[in-house]
C-alpha cells in the first residue's frame, strides 16, 4: 500500500498493537479528522487536546475539585475528581510539541503506565487507551522539542503526505457537496480489546525476530556491524523498544493481512515508522542533508 492507504494501515497496526502513534504532517492534511473517524468506525470514545504553551498537566489529566452541591448543612464539602480529556479510549494530542516539558511529562506517564496520579490518588485510564499525537514539521515558533524518552513511547511515527491529484479531487467533491457522511461503527470496543489481546499471541518466524533485533542493533553507531551511514550520521540508535516495536507491529500487520504468522516482509514493511523516531542524528546529517528515512533505508539494506 502507498499514500493515504498506507497511513490508514499504519494507524490500524498501532491500534491492534495497543500502542501509540505520532502523526507528522503539514497543516490541512486532515490528521485530526482521520483520528476522529477511526474512533467512530471502531466504536471508541474520542478525546481531543489542543496543545498550547499555557496548557497545564491538570488540563489533560483532570483535577480534584471541592464539591459542596450535595453536602448537608453544617458538613464540610468533599473533594471529588473531575476527569480530564485523557480519560477516553482514543486521545488525540494535537500539536504535541507546542506544550512545555512539564505537561508533556504528564502525558508520558499516562502513555507508559495507562493511569494518572492526581492528589496522591491513582486513577486507571479506560481500556483500550491509546494516544495519537500530531506534530507540525514546518512551524518551529513557540514549539518545544519532544524528549527522546517520550518519542520512544510511540510505537510508530507515521508521516502524512500530500494526497495524489485523484485523491485531492475526490476530497474536494466530498467536502463541498451536501452533508458530511456519517460514520457507523463496524466493531465494538470489546472486540478491539479482544483483538489487542490476540496480537501478541500471533506466531512470528524466528528469522523475522532475528531481523528485527539486527535492525535495532545495527542502528547503533558503536555496533560492529553498523553500516557506514549509521556510523557517520547517527549519535544514538534504537534501544530494545525498537526491536519490540518491530515484532509487535509486524504481528499486527499479519493480522490485518489475514496471515497466520508474521514474517520477514512484515518486519521490513514497518522498519521506517518503527525506527525513524528512535534515531538521534548528529549535526553532520543536517549539514549533508541526510534524513532519518535515508538512514533507516541503509539499515534495512545492511540487515538483509
Amino acid at each position: 500500500m502507498v499514500g493515504q492507504e498506507a497511513v490508514v494501515d499504519a494507524l490500524l497496526v498501532t491500534l491492534l498493537s495497543r500502542g501509540h502513534a505520532l502523526l507528522v504532517g503539514v497543516p490541512g492534511l486532515a490528521k485530526t479528522l482521520l483520528v476522529g473517524s477511526v474512533a467512530d468506525a471502531l466504536g471508541l470514545s474520542f478525546g481531543r487536546v489542543q496543545f498550547t504553551p499555557d496548557l497545564l498537566p491538570a488540563d489533560i489529566t483532570g483535577t480534584d475539585v471541592l464539591n459542596d452541591a450535595d453536602t448537608a448543612p453544617g458538613s464540610r464539602p468533599h473533594v471529588s475528581f473531575m476527569p480530564g480529556p485523557i480519560f477516553k479510549n482514543l486521545v488525540l494530542a494535537d500539536e504535541i510539541n507546542r506544550t512545555p516539558p512539564k505537561t508533556q511529562a504528564a502525558l508520558l506517564q499516562a502513555m507508559q503506565e495507562r493511569h494518572v496520579t492526581v492528589g496522591g490518588v491513582t486513577h486507571a485510564l479506560p481500556d483500550p487507551f491509546q494516544v495519537f499525537a500530531t506534530r507540525n514539521p514546518i512551524e518551529q515558533e513557540g514549539t518545544y522539542l519532544l524528549p527522546e524518552a517520550q518519542l520512544d513511547r510511540f510505537l510508530l511515527e507515521i508521516h502524512v503526505e500530500y494526497p495524489t491529484e485523484a485523491e485531492e479531487r475526490e476530497i474536494v467533491r466530498r467536502t463541498t457537496s451536501g452533508q458530511p457522511q456519517q460514520i457507523e461503527p463496524v466493531v465494538s470496543a470489546e472486540e478491539i480489546r479482544a483483538i489487542g489481546q490476540l496480537v501478541p499471541r500471533v506466531p512470528i518466524t524466528e528469522e523475522a525476530v532475528n531481523l528485527a533485533v539486527r535492525m535495532s542493533r545495527i542502528s547503533r553507531p558503536n555496533d560492529a556491524d553498523a553500516p557506514e551511514t549509521v556510523r557517520k550520521y547517527v549519535r544514538f540508535g534504537a534501544g530494545p523498544r525498537g526491536s519490540q516495536a518491530l515484532v509487535l507491529s509486524a504481528k499486527a500487520r499479519a493480522v490485518l493481512r489475514g496471515e497466520a504468522a508474521a514474517d520477514l516482509e512484515d518486519v521490513r514493511a514497518l522498519a521506517l515508522p518503527a525506527l525513524r523516531h528512535r534515531l538521534v542524528l548528529g549535526y553532520r546529517a543536517d549539514v549533508d542533508g541526510v534524513s532519518d528515512e535515508a538512514v533507516v533505508r541503509a539499515i534495512v539494506d545492511a540487515a538483509r
